[in-house]
């Protein structure tokens, strides 16, 4: 044993503490500040032994505040086999705070990011769960003033002929007559009513043409024969009146989506190109002083390829173990400057189930990712709220990774025909508008829960960020700033067979301060 290594161990049996050989070579570089940084709580006639899960808890140099004699109780006892998920539990615990703690200056709050609880998934909770969705979007739509009259369906056929009503029900039933009438199916908690869009008024027809199954939405018209002729559709739609927030001081955000690591299309040179831009290694001097103002990066899902995601995906792969891929994507992202923190939602090629909403990336899969010290892992869908400050409440970041956004391109005329898959805004308007990330069942998978439905956008976002597509694009809707990812891959066999356009290479960053958004192009 090095003299340097004899002196850390002293240092710490004086103070109590012991030092298992897996940690001594990390500890004896600095002594004093590893020792300060565990808590107090040790009594002064017991030993805390410091072995590898508590010396990765002090590597981010952060103070734990934890009971250790308590964790080297569990710690004991699990080595017994007597309760070692406790043990489990808690170290990953203490490890969440201290990311936590890593991240409260850079002004991160995750608002939401869902957290299950397991359970047998049973054919009640496919109800319960479209009633929980049914009363979240009644709630947006019961004040809205085009629903004067408000009544529910089986008062309907109860009304005199060609009276007024206005209802509020979840579309169950699309279909068109022979003379290309639009007739839905509309079924709320009391009953069930057909619902006709006559083709003779313009104005309300070609809008009903974009409705979709299982989607909430309001209707005034007249009864007449049992059927209710509709003047006017409504959605639970943005309100108007939304201010544009915009922050006191010139911070920026930076947007990545689909970085692919793992495909032999995986564009590695250009993501470096990105990184040793973070870094002020390369761009101009105005585009220098820009970098040290980036506070947040988000990576809205898809960091890796993964593995069995499509027929013959092994023959598009560059790294075809998991593990390795993320390791891979983590070494990439631990180039980024550490003060920055970095978002990060899961996508449908990612590690994990693809039914929404995704957890956080899987733990056993990820562990680099999740042991960089500035990566805040949230699930999709997600809000995470920025920069907030004195009076300035801060920005609410929607991250949907954007799965669902494949079905409403093949199915919805007024976005499949006006750009789809190169106009990934239409779909994000769309979906704003009926205030949900995946109204129709077949669109996406999900997570049958009875108590909610998490794909409802029931915060109003200041920004709604998406990827998924393959194509960068910015617009804006009623004062919500709309982002769709680049991709760092080039184009896949995949997508040359279904006529996708990939535009890879393309950084969106926003100016808080202005609510501006540029793209930097990174490649040809």
């Amino acid at each position: 044993m090095t003299e340097k290594k004899k002196e850390a161990v002293n240092y710490f049996l004086n103070k109590n503490l012991l030092l298992a050989p897996d940690v001594l070579e990390m500890v004896a570089q600095d002594t004093e500040k590893v020792a300060s940084l565990v808590s107090e709580k040790i009594a002064s006639d017991n030993f805390l032994i410091i072995n590898r899960e508590v010396g990765e808890m002090l590597a981010a140099k952060q103070k734990v505040d934890a009971n250790w004699l308590d964790f080297e109780k569990f710690k004991t006892m699990a080595e017994k086999q007597k309760n070692p998920a406790a043990y489990e539990k808690l170290t990953t615990v203490l490890m969440e705070e201290e990311t936590k703690m890593a991240v409260e200056k850079p002004l991160v709050k995750i608002v939401y990011s869902y957290r299950e609880v397991p359970k047998k998934i049973e054919v009640q909770d496919f109800v319960a769960f479209f009633n929980e969705r049914y009363k979240m979007l009644e709630r947006m739509l019961a004040n809205r003033m085009e629903l004067a009259n408000l009544m529910s369906i089986n008062r309907v056929a109860g009304k005199r002929e060609r009276e007024n009503v206005s209802m509020i029900g979840m579309v169950t039933d699309k279909q068109y007559t022979k003379n290309q009438n639009l007739v839905l199916t509309l079924e709320d908690p009391t009953g069930i009513v057909k619902v006709m869009v006559n083709k003779t008024k313009p104005e309300v027809y070609e809008v009903a043409r974009d409705i979709v199954l299982d989607e909430v939405i309001g209707i005034n018209g007249f009864n007449a024969e049992g059927i209710v002729f509709a003047n006017t559709v409504v959605w639970p739609e943005i309100p108007r009146d939304i201010p544009l927030k915009k922050a006191p001081d010139e911070a920026y955000a930076v947007f990545l989506s689909d970085l692919h690591v793992g495909s032999r299309l995986f564009l590695e040179e250009e993501f470096r190109k990105v990184i040793s831009w973070l870094n002020g290694e390369t761009g101009t001097e105005e585009q220098k002083q820009l970098v040290k103002k980036i506070k947040y990066i988000f990576i809205v899902g898809d960091l890796v390829d993964g593995v069995g995601i499509y027929p013959g995906q092994e023959t598009e792969l560059s790294i075809f173990d998991i593990y390795e891929q993320y390791e891979s994507c983590a070494a990439l992202l631990r180039q980024i400057p550490q003060q920055i923190p970095i978002i990060i939602c899961p996508g449908n090629h990612d590690a994990m189930r693809i039914s929404e909403p995704q957890l956080e990336l899987y733990k056993d899969f990820s562990a680099a990712l999740w042991k960089l010290p500035n990566v805040i892992m949230v699930s999709n869908p997600a809000v995470v709220n920025i920069h907030a400050q004195g009076n300035f409440a801060g920005f609410d970041i929607l991250l949907y990774h954007g799965y669902s956004f494949d079905h409403f391109i093949a199915n919805v005329d007024s976005i499949r025909n006006n750009g789809g898959y190169d106009k990934p805004e239409l779909t994000m308007k769309f979906l704003l508008k009926r205030r949900h990330l995946a109204p129709t069942h077949s669109s996406t998978l999900y997570m049958p829960d009875p108590k909610r439905d998490w794909l409802v956008i029931d915060r109003i976002p200041d920004f709604f960020v998406s990827g998924h597509i393959h194509k960068s694009s910015v617009s804006n809707h009623r004062n919500i700033t709309l982002i769709c990812g680049s991709c760092w891959q080039s184009k896949t066999t995949f997508q040359e067979k279904v006529g996708h356009h990939p535009e890879p290479c393309r950084l969106p960053i926003v100016n808080l301060q202005t609510r501006n958004v540029k793209i930097l192009k990174f490649g040809d």
